[in-house]
């Protein structure tokens, strides 16, 4: 008997920064096949290109409103190689504070207001969990975004302080930060650290930061998810409404994991095959195959077989995931690997994650603003010479993220960016290789009539998409 098979294109999806759009061929209720397409073009690669070297800290933060400090430090840190300055430990604590607040808050938002809303939906009534699900995450009306979006504003006051502004600030620099701290300023960061600290452990965890940084395993996990109620705190409503659902089984990707490393806690690498190796970065390329490029900087709408402006990156020709569970599984974390070693690394792993790496991020700023010494030096001169190159690697919240800078002549020769949205939700390759989203939405269920599946919005919500930042 031969299979029913259809093709159900889905997008634009809500909630997404910029554009998505997936088409996906289904058979038996389930997707046998994905593409994901990144259908807006936006060539800040070609902006950037003719232009002085120092033009990148102002261009490269507007690729994203988003994670703007994220693009920030990237383009600093490919500057500084260029220039061979030396940071002062003020200037990377600094550093370090402004874009771990972004990260953060890049955690808790993708939390509650993009991946939990769809549990509120009414597909899910009658479910023991679905109520509180409504109370907490309903669009625009629920408690936790009434508790938190406050919480969060106040937290990145943070930013005002170490940078001036946010998104776009120009404080960071290759030398370190143009922002200087005086003693106010400092006890000033304590006390706006200590009161995210309180928002999170009252809201989200109800529980120390202490207590959920240092799970190390699956039994842990659930241990601590059932020793409260099912609604004290938004995490463990999620980790019960996970169970319920089976998101462990929701969403496997390639199983292999990219980390550029990140505050000095953890470390760069590559987690595949069961091996840590080291990472390489001449070993990444871009495979133009399926995109809408026939050159790096020369588009091509109309080039055959392409359905994507997003290019294809490879990692010695593998494809990898990057994140926070690809950060931690480099980190040899042993939460992250127990789940990884039960369920391939899915939806549920990707969520439980972040929202753990959350936890450890605060704690660690904690360390950081103590360690600012007011009076010393936060920025180095870093002029640059006529030639030169430089990489400039960060782990953004979404995952690596990486700009390639060649400088001839005091001017932009080449400008290459590869976002962790360029890895997630890349096209297939020259080979026919399905990238990180295509391969961790195949075998994802669809029921009848769905036009808007919802577990393939789960599935796509667990890499939080970012499409502005994909495309260069």
């Amino acid at each position: 008997m031969s299979k029913q098979t259809s093709r159900l294109v889905v997008g634009p999806f809500n909630r997404v920064e910029g554009d998505l759009e997936v088409t996906l061929d289904m058979a038996d209720g389930v997707v046998r096949d994905a593409r994901v397409t990144a259908p807006l073009y936006r060539g800040f690669e070609t902006i950037l290109a003719g232009r002085p070297p120092e033009d990148a800290l102002v261009i490269a933060p507007r690729i994203c409103g988003i994670c703007s400090v994220s693009q920030s430090a990237a383009a600093a840190r490919a500057l500084a190689q260029v220039a061979g300055v030396e940071v002062p430990a003020n200037g990377r604590l600094a550093a370090d504070l402004v874009l771990a607040a972004e990260n953060a808050a890049d955690h808790l938002t993708h939390f509650m207001l993009f991946f939990m809303p769809d549990f509120a939906r009414p597909t899910y009534a009658g479910r023991p969990w679905f109520e509180a699900a409504r109370r907490r995450f309903a669009a625009t009306q629920g408690e936790a975004q009434r508790a938190l979006m406050p919480a969060r504003a106040r937290f990145l006051h943070l930013m005002g302080l170490l940078a001036g502004k946010w998104p776009h600030s120009l404080a960071l620099q290759p030398g370190g930060t143009t922002k200087s701290v005086d003693p106010g300023e400092r006890m000033r960061l304590i006390s706006i650290l200590a009161e995210f600290r309180e928002a999170l452990e009252s809201v989200v965890f109800a529980d120390r930061l202490e207590a959920v940084a240092t799970l190390e395993s699956v039994a842990a996990l659930d241990a601590w998810a059932d020793a409260a109620p099912m609604d004290r705190g938004d995490f463990r409503l999620f980790l019960h409404i996970a169970r319920d659902l089976e998101l462990e089984r929701l969403g496997r990707g390639p199983g292999a994991f990219l980390s550029h490393g990140s505050f000095g806690l953890w470390p760069a690498g590559v987690m595949m095959d069961g091996d840590l190796r080291p990472f390489d970065p001449a070993q990444v390329a871009e495979d133009l195959a399926h995109a809408w490029m026939e050159a790096p900087l020369r588009p091509d709408a109309d080039k055959a077989g392409a359905y994507s402006w997003c290019k294809a990156p490879r990692l010695g020709g593998r494809v990898v995931e990057v994140g926070a569970l690809a950060r931690q599984m480099v980190a040899a974390d042993p939460l992250a690997h127990d789940l990884v070693a039960a369920s391939g690394g899915t939806v549920k792993d990707r969520v439980v994650m972040r929202l753990v790496e959350l936890a450890r991020l605060v704690l660690a700023m904690e360390g950081w603003a103590r360690d600012l010494r007011p009076g010393e030096p936060f920025c180095a001169a870093s002029p640059l010479p006529a030639q030169g190159s430089g990489i400039g690697l960060v782990e953004a919240a979404r995952g690596a993220l990486g700009h390639w800078l060649q400088v001839e002549g005091s001017t932009i020769a080449s400008y290459q960016i590869i976002a962790p949205t360029t890895w997630n939700f890349s096209p297939r390759d020259g080979a026919g290789t399905p990238g990180p989203l295509e391969q961790a939405l195949a075998g994802t269920p669809v029921q009848p009539g769905e036009t808007t599946p919802v577990a393939v919005q789960h599935v796509v919500r667990s890499f939080d998409p970012c499409m502005a930042c994909t495309v260069h």
